[in-house]
């Protein structure tokens, strides 16, 4: 296949765009908020990067366009294949696999069939456009076959791969009937990226176990001389652009406001999560109410603002989970709240950087209990908006991020009672005691960004490699 024109292509499942409808019926696009584009943007411009992935509309074929100075290069989707490739085995099958069966996965075949043919969509439409020898970084479970299948096509490119979901342990990951064709697939990376150490040791294993071929810790041996390294990168944010969007006079006053429409209260707690099963709403929305239903804490001194993005609301697993928060806000406020101050403020939608920022500052305790997350990049954002080195943050021991943020009050969101302990020592806490933790974990975040993250993958991904000389016997028949 003859090579395209880009030295550096990253392929997602969105394009990092999203489209807005202007008030005169024009369609206008604009770059979506988060880390991964922030991290990427100067890579893609110094090297003539393009972006694949999909624009977000169903049954619509769109031709590469530039935003922002950026290539960008859709891959369209039918409406079957959303339901099947994306709301299907991406969000009904892996998702659930990869975060410890939280929720049931589902298995089926005709799934998978689609899954198959968007990824070969992606691998087809990176081979046309990639510069001989370029450099491509694929991005998270959606594309997990992509790398195979584009290393057949352009054996000359350097090829990526991150995982920023969990990776699950090998009991689980071997329920999956197609298990041996996801991990060929990553296998097709020079490099596969997780979020921690233990992700990458159960991929290694899961590849000796199940495909055969040769391991030592952290390097896969493939038969064809090619060595594929699988190593832990924990993801971070822009720590310094939301500091400095922290300590802007408008979020800081808008914080104020916050603080002052919620009645003044001591404490102000604060949950922002995408309305997702995984995220632990139900325990961490429990442990409050009961702290308020026992008198442990009062509607003076303390409410709760949770924000919940909408997320997949076509599946029906997130349509009965909205509906089971709404019912548990309810009865929670209803049960213990009075006229004008509820103890539970619940947002189920969306808002931008600015409004976050503004919440960050207006919470005194940062709730993060995630049942499983692969970082949770929230909790770090809270950080970053915390310039004062006050505030606290409560966190689940199964987010990612629990591992690098140690002076955090960790928590198991399954247990309440230690839930509700949890709360109460991060609210009562002495200020000169929140003050230490805090300065710790800022210190963490500061140095460790996004653009460190993104700079350490991609240095290891362009590193020379010689190929291996191992020795691969035929398997004994038995």
């Amino acid at each position: 296949m003859a090579a395209g024109t880009a030295e550096f292509v990253v392929i997602a499942n969105r394009l990092p765009v999203d489209r807005v409808v202007d008030p005169d019926g024009t369609t206008s696009w604009r770059t979506s908020p988060g880390g991964l584009v922030t991290a990427l943007e100067p890579v893609m411009r110094r090297k003539g990067g393009a972006w694949i992935g999909w624009h977000g509309a169903a049954d619509e074929k769109l031709r590469p366009f530039t935003h922002d100075g950026l290539q960008l290069v859709p891959v369209p989707l039918s409406s079957q294949e959303v339901e099947e490739y994306y709301e299907g085995f991406s969000n009904a099958t892996l998702w659930p696999l990869y975060h410890d069966v939280v929720a049931h996965p589902e298995f089926h075949r005709e799934w998978y069939d689609s899954y198959v043919a968007v990824n070969e969509r992606f691998a087809k439409r990176a081979a046309r456009i990639a510069r001989k020898g370029a450099v491509v970084w694929v991005q998270d479970y959606q594309l997990q076959l992509v790398p195979q299948m584009l290393r057949k096509l352009r054996p000359d490119l350097r090829i990526g791969f991150f995982l920023h979901i969990p990776f699950p342990p090998t009991e689980l990951f071997q329920q999956l009937p197609w298990r041996r064709e996801i991990l060929e697939g990553l296998l097709g990376a020079d490099l596969v990226g997780f979020q921690l150490p233990g992700a990458a040791q159960n991929f290694v294993r899961l590849v000796r176990q199940r495909v055969g071929h040769k391991t030592h810790r952290d390097a896969v041996y493939l038969p064809d001389g090619r060595t594929v390294i699988a190593k832990a990168y924990p993801i971070s944010i822009d720590a310094s652009g939301f500091e400095e969007l922290a300590r802007s006079e408008a979020v800081n006053a808008r914080a104020a406001e916050i603080r002052e429409s919620l009645g003044n209260p001591r404490k102000v707690l604060l949950g922002i999560d995408r309305l997702d099963y995984t995220k632990g709403l139900r325990q961490r929305l429990r442990a409050f109410g009961e702290l308020v239903a026992e008198g442990s804490v009062t509607v003076d001194d303390a409410v709760f603002v949770q924000v919940a993005t909408p997320s997949r609301e076509r599946v029906d697993q997130y349509r009965i989970l909205r509906d089971d928060i709404d019912r548990l806000v309810g009865r929670i406020n209803g049960d213990v709240g009075r006229i004008g101050q509820q103890p539970i403020t619940y947002l189920h939608t969306s808002y931008p950087r600015e409004e976050m920022a503004a919440l960050y500052r207006a919470a005194d305790v940062m709730v993060v209990t995630p049942l499983r997350d692969g970082m949770n990049l929230v909790a770090k954002e809270y950080i970053a908006c915390r310039y004062e080195g006050d505030g606290a943050l409560v966190l689940s021991e199964f987010a990612g991020a629990a591992a690098e943020l140690k002076q955090s009050y960790r928590v198991n969101p399954y247990d309440i009672n230690g839930l509700k302990q949890a709360l109460l020592d991060a609210m009562n806490a002495p200020r000169r005691e929140n003050g230490r933790r805090m300065k710790a974990m800022r210190k963490y975040v500061v140095e460790h960004d996004i653009d460190r993250w993104a700079g350490r993958f991609l240095e290891d991904l362009t590193a020379p490699r010689e190929p291996h000389d191992k020795v691969f016997r035929p398997p004994q028949e038995t």
